[in-house]
């Protein structure tokens, strides 16, 4: 079963095209700044490469075009034409309360979709493009869509809830939303079968660290409590957004200092985090050449407040559910920031956390083990893949299904 993977944005569309059977990757590539003057055009396989060839990408339906036209191309393509694409799985955000599960692209979900298109602005409307463009150009393949939403929505009220009036939620649907599920989901079940153990029976806390991230509770295969709330805002530290504040900083740039709605919502989201902090970078790539050769004082606090938020989340997941199993680190900086998962664990042994530094210092593929000798808790770092889980979760919900 081949699947093709899309990810949609305002001016871009990343894929994957993805054979199941030996869940590997036969084509990838990203359509960029579309709309604009000059748009790029990235397509790769096992023995081609088309890097960043510049040209005219007028919408989403023509990028899509574009893809298709790339997979099918005669000398370059990897399948010979269009029935050969299986279904067709999309990132997909946000869903509000609606699906706690992958499903099958139907006029209800886009309803649904169009719907909850305030609660994710600057990501519904893009997905929705990639769905409308698929049902112009492949009319007769099924498509899914995986929501980013989808996995917390098993998290209990004492969680999700925010202690505002109730009528806000009941009517507003302000309540803790939560992100970053695909991932958290995928790199869960990695570790349960890693460990060969039923997730049921673990309690497990993943770390999606990347320039966004987010950390979640997952009790019995179940999310009970995540990072990021009602935005992506709200949590951890992250690249250029803030993490947790007091709620009436906001307040007080406005009255006080003058600011506008958006002056305060650019500062919070694109201004703060990491590169806030340091005054040099959100990349942790950066970061970590400025702690490590050139000690320089504002990366390494960035870097010391950064790993301090992680930690007390760790803590607080542990408390939540009475105990944990399995610590996992995952993402871009999860994955390839070994001073970071060392600063996260360090003084953690009275909950079991003890990291071992030298298999942490490996930058090994696949799954790593850099669980100390005493420690109670099993600490892995697994990369996430995001766009195998949709795959996966596409042949579940979608193909796997009669009416599908």
């Amino acid at each position: 079963m081949k699947v093709l993977v899309i990810n949609c944005g305002s001016s871009s569309v990343k894929f994957q095209f993805i054979d199941l059977k030996h869940e590997k990757v036969l084509a990838e590539g990203i359509a960029e700044k579309i709309a604009e003057d000059i748009s790029l055009f990235t397509f790769k396989t096992e023995t081609f490469t088309k890097k960043n060839s510049k040209v005219v990408i007028k919408n989403h339906d023509n990028a899509i075009q574009i893809i298709i036209n790339s997979l099918t191309d005669k000398d370059h393509g990897i399948i010979k034409n269009i029935s050969e694409i299986d279904t067709i799985g999309h990132r997909l955000v946000h869903a509000g309360e609606h699906y706690s599960g992958s499903v099958k692209i139907t006029d209800d979900v886009i309803k649904v979709m169009e719907e909850c298109s305030s609660l994710a602005p600057l990501h519904n409307p893009a997905n929705l493009k990639g769905i409308y463009a698929m049902q112009r150009l492949l009319p007769d393949t099924p498509q899914c869509g995986v929501f980013d939403t989808a996995f917390h929505q098993t998290m209990p009220a004492r969680a999700y809830l925010y202690a505002l009036p109730l009528i806000f939620y009941t009517k507003y649907k302000i309540r803790r939303y939560g992100f970053h599920g695909t991932s958290h989901k995928y790199v869960a079940d990695r570790a349960a079968e890693y460990l060969n153990k039923p997730i049921a029976d673990m309690k497990i806390i993943t770390c999606h660290i990347g320039n966004g991230a987010s950390i979640t509770a997952i009790d019995g295969g179940r999310s009970i409590d995540t990072s990021m709330g009602f935005t992506p805002l709200e949590g951890l530290v992250m690249g250029t957004r803030c993490g947790d504040i007091d709620p009436a900083i906001p307040i007080h740039m406005q009255k006080e200092m003058g600011m506008s709605v958006d002056e305060v919502n650019n500062i919070l989201n694109r201004r703060s985090g990491i590169l806030g902090l340091s005054t040099i970078s959100n990349d942790m790539r950066e970061i970590e050449e400025n702690i490590v050769k050139k000690q320089i004082p504002e990366a390494i606090q960035a870097h010391e407040v950064y790993a301090y938020k992680i930690k007390k989340y760790i803590g607080a997941y542990t408390a939540a559910m009475n105990g944990l199993d399995v610590l996992v680190f995952t993402g871009g900086v999860g994955e390839n920031m070994p001073i970071l998962r060392s600063l996260v664990c360090k003084d953690m042994s009275y909950l079991g956390i003890i990291i071992d530094e030298k298999e942490n210092d490996q930058f090994k593929p696949g799954i790593l083990d850099i669980t100390g000798n005493d420690s109670r808790v099993k600490i892995l770092k697994i990369p996430t893949n995001e766009e195998l889980m949709i795959a996966l979760e596409t042949k579940k919900y979608c193909m796997d299904k009669p009416s599908c």
